[in-house]
Parts: C-alpha cells; structure tokens; sequence
C-alpha cells in the first residue's frame, strides 16, 4: 500500500462519507477535524481547554489551534491518513503541508461531479428523524414513501436542502475549491475520479490511485 497521505476533497453530496468509510477498510485512519476538536476538549488538555474556551465565547476555532490539533494527532511516520473537511480554501492547504505534513508524499483525490447533480442529489435527500438512515428519491429511495425500510421513521427533508439554498452554497464551494485543486495540480499530486457514478466504481477508481 502507498505511504501517501489522502487529502479528500469533494463538494457536499459528492459521496465524501462513503468514500472516506471505504478508505478506512485499506488501512487509513480517517481524520475529522471536527471530531479531534471534540476528543480534545473531553481529554482536558492544555489544547482542549483552550479549543473549549474559544467555543464558549462563540467564536469559530481558527486555523492555527486546528493545525496544531492536527500536528498533536497525527503521526505520519507510523500512519496513514485521510483528511476529511481540511483544507477548505488555498491558505489551509498551504498551511496544512508546511505545519502538519512537512514533506510527507500526499495524494490530493477529489471527488468530481457537476454542480447540476450534486444540486440534484441533494435536493432529493431525505434523513430518517429517528436512526438518521439517509435516502435519495432518485437512485435510492425507500421502499414505503416517506418512511425509513430500517426503523419506521418519518423521512425528513431538512429546511436548507431547497434548490435555491444549494445552489448558493454549491457557488461558494466552487469559489473556494478551484484555488485549491490548482494548487495540488501545480504540485503534481491532484487525482480526479468521477463521482457521478456508482460508489463502488467510484472507490475502484481510488484504490487504483492509492494502492500500490
């Protein structure tokens, strides 16, 4: 298996969960900062009271306290991760390589699919209010409209998942993803898969990318 490091990138809906889950399996650790944000505050460090200081007074954890929660967290000589949900503009990827990664071999691996189906899927989202079991009305729906095949939950369709909404963010996403991908082109480690397909093709195509 490559010793690379996995920057994942993808826009919402684009299938970053799944692909992340399915990475796991080969041997990578997955890294979530927000789930490190909240270890952090529950192991009472000096790092985690200064992250729950900053979360009390109602500001957002800044790039420096993340990066050094990730330094703290990840060892590159023993593991192989995958980074999920940073860097999200060009001064985090920046960052993220000269503080955390220090010249360790990365693979940028971006989820690509058009801005019209991401709009598409996620409009046509629905979330089980009780076991949070997630459908799509178009390639996965359930089996009895508007209740979950799992538990018999009511399908939610949630307030910010209208067309209008998504295509808004999906044009602040693009804004920021473009600086990015062009830099990790630049550097020669960006891999484009498609992600309009099938999950299993797609993730087919990341382990022909990050298996040897």
């Amino acid at each position: 298996m490559s010793k690379s490091q996995i920057i994942l990138l993808g826009a919402p809906g684009s299938g970053k969960g799944t692909q992340a889950a399915k990475i796991v399996e080969l041997g990578y650790s997955h890294i979530s900062t927000g789930d490190l944000l909240r270890a952090e505050i529950v192991k009472k460090s000096d790092l985690g009271n200064r992250i729950s200081s900053i979360i009390n007074n109602g500001k957002l954890v800044d790039d420096v306290t993340v990066l050094e929660l990730l330094k703290v967290n990840c060892d590159l000589d023993k593991a192989s991760y995958i980074f999920d949900g940073f860097p999200r503009n060009i001064e985090q990827a920046k960052a993220l390589d000269e503080i955390v990664l220090q010249g360790s071999p990365i693979v940028a691996v971006y989820l690509d699919v058009s801005i019209k189906e991401l709009v598409s899927r996620i409009v046509n989202r629905r979330t089980c209010e009780k076991c949070k079991d997630i459908y799509n009305l178009i390639n996965k729906p359930p089996k009895n409209d508007g209740f979950c095949d799992t538990c018999g939950g009511q399908l939610i369709l949630r307030k910010d998942d209208n067309e209008e909404t998504v295509t808004s963010r999906m044009d602040v996403f693009e804004d920021s993803i473009n600086p990015i991908l062009g830099y990790y082109e630049q550097r020669g480690v960006l891999k484009r898969v498609d992600a309009s397909i099938n999950p299993l093709k797609t993730f087919e195509q990341i382990k022909n990318i990050i298996v040897d």
